[in-house]
């Protein structure tokens, strides 16, 4: 029997879907949390697919891990909560060639692509897909880049290491495009308020339409106010 699972990093949790189908089996739910969190807690923070293999006879388990998707392991490396909504629009970090390539070191083994190099060009795609920037540039041109040979050096080493100067040019370059982007969103939110407040206000016509109204009721109360004065008035005896 095979259960798998998307968990937490290290963090595993008792929970419904897992007890259900543990417990019934006589499977020690505790005893699965602390092998599983045990086997994932190098990757800390991020998803990480698991697979429990159950004999149900004997009540043993075995742990299969996989690494983490591409995404949850860029985000890790650049310390990203998350990805862009937009990637074409919106960027979150700037990696080096270096991140790329430790990544594709992480996930080189369960990939399909038959070479290393192939497999740099898949981590840079998902680059492009979650709004990295990588080395200053956007990741389809990185991709171009590493087929004329460009960064052969690096990959043929399998590099994984940015220098603490490298690390700060790329951040200084995403600090910049980051106010940018945020100057931008303030600008595009100021004229949304503007025209909602345009669209809210009566026109200028509708303004004198409601006065008029208010002084035509005034005015007819005023006949009422005559006739009321006229009833007061003492009727003459006729002599």
């Amino acid at each position: 029997m095979q259960i798998k699972l998307l968990i937490d990093g290290g963090d595993m949790k008792p929970g419904p879907a897992v007890a259900q189908q543990l417990g019934p089996k006589g499977i020690n739910l505790g005893k699965v949390i602390s092998s599983v969190n045990e086997a994932t807690k190098e990757f800390k923070g991020m998803k990480v697919p698991v697979v429990l293999d159950i004999d149900e006879k004997t009540k043993n388990f075995t742990v299969h891990t996989s690494s983490p998707p591409s995404s949850e392991l860029l985000k890790k490396e650049l310390n990203l909560e998350k990805g862009a909504v937009d990637h074409k629009n919106s960027k979150v970090g700037n990696a080096s060639i270096e991140d790329v390539i430790k990544v594709a070191k992480i996930k080189y083994s369960n990939m399909l692509d038959k070479d290393f190099k192939t497999a740099v060009k898949t981590i840079l795609g998902t680059c492009a897909s979650i709004g990295i920037f990588v080395e200053n540039k956007e990741p389809k041109e990185l991709i171009g880049e590493v087929i004329a040979g460009k960064f052969d050096k690096e990959i043929e080493n399998k590099s994984n290491e940015t220098s603490v100067e490298k690390r700060k040019m790329l951040n200084e370059f995403f600090n910049k495009i980051k106010a940018e982007q945020e100057a931008k969103a303030q600008a595009a939110k100021s004229e949304e308020e503007a025209k909602a407040a345009a669209a809210g206000a009566p026109k200028d016509g509708e303004v004198k339409t409601a006065d008029t109204k208010t002084k035509t009721a005034d005015t007819k109360t005023k006949p009422a106010d005559t006739k009321t004065k006229t009833a007061e008035k003492p009727v003459e005896k006729k002599k």
